[in-house]
């Protein structure tokens, strides 16, 4: 019947999309209105009359034409947002990830030339007077990252091996100084780092609990990673979806491999339309 021919090809004229699905949906929609007009024309309508009510019934061309437009739309927008969201919880995990580690360097280094300056002030000293104390506590108090310090004397946590390697054991020893914010037991240990420093001094050796910044990086990276991941293998199955190829192999391919995977799918979509 070319005039229902004629209203579903005027429906779907300006609507765009995958072709194929598409013509899927036309075919369906022809489908359902010749047999409303089947229906119709055994009730005794005639054939015009049937296929006018049938295209009544069915909303008409410029509702029909609105709806189905409208709903290719919200899917166009639906998965455009989840890739969009996919792509955002990618670049805060990086950028958050970068800068977490930029600041974790930044600490390690200040630690590392608060430790200096500590050794080199002691260098030649005996012992630490009240004046050094109170050098080392300025030195150390606006360190935010340095949670406890504690300063020995070398020989007390020095062990020379008979095969000349040397470790330092002041777990072992008794600090000459100590300096303490929190206590480390209520912090998890993947917080904390255990730095030890005696830079060449043959007196000297300083230890201390530090804030691990990097701890954070696994977590961070890890649990932003599995949302992108999630959210784009969610994106390119709607489009496999649209596309009429979606099973489960494709589904599996965009989950472990990802970019790779939807770029193997549109390869083989290529060859396929090629052949």
């Amino acid at each position: 019947m070319k005039q229902i021919e004629a209203f579903v090809d005027e429906v779907y004229h300006s609507v765009g999309g995958n072709r194929e699905e598409i013509e899927e949906l036309k075919s369906e929609m022809k489908n359902h209105l010749l047999e409303a007009v089947l229906e119709l024309k055994k009730e005794g309508k005639t054939e015009q009359e049937a296929i006018e009510i049938a295209i009544e019934r069915f909303g008409g061309e410029k509702e029909m034409r609105s709806v189905v437009g409208q709903l290719f739309q919200t899917q166009k927008v639906f998965a455009k947002r989840i890739l969009y969201i996919a792509l955002i919880f990618f670049a805060l995990t990086s950028i958050v990830s970068g800068v977490l580690w930029i600041l974790d360097e930044a600490d390690m280094n200040e630690n590392l030339i608060v430790a200096r300056e500590i050794i080199n002030s002691l260098e030649g000293q005996e012992v630490i007077s009240e004046n050094m104390k109170a050098g080392i506590f300025a030195l150390v108090e606006d360190k935010s990252q340095i949670l406890n310090l504690q300063i020995y004397k070398m020989a007390d946590v020095e062990r020379v091996s008979e095969t000349g390697s040397v470790s330092y054991h002041w777990n072992e020893a008794t600090p000459v100084y100590e300096y303490g914010v929190f206590n480390s037991s209520s912090k998890p240990n993947w917080m904390l780092i255990d730095l030890g420093y005696s830079l060449g001094s043959t007196e000297w050796y300083v230890q201390m609990e530090s804030v691990k910044l990097f701890g954070f990086i696994p977590f961070i990276f890890n649990a932003g990673i599995a949302i992108y991941a999630t959210l784009f293998t969610v994106w390119a199955t709607i489009n496999a979806y649209h596309h009429r190829r979606l099973n489960a192999g494709w589904v599996i391919a965009f989950a472990l491999l990802n970019v790779f995977g939807y770029l193997i799918y549109i390869l083989v979509g290529k060859k396929k339309v090629t052949a």
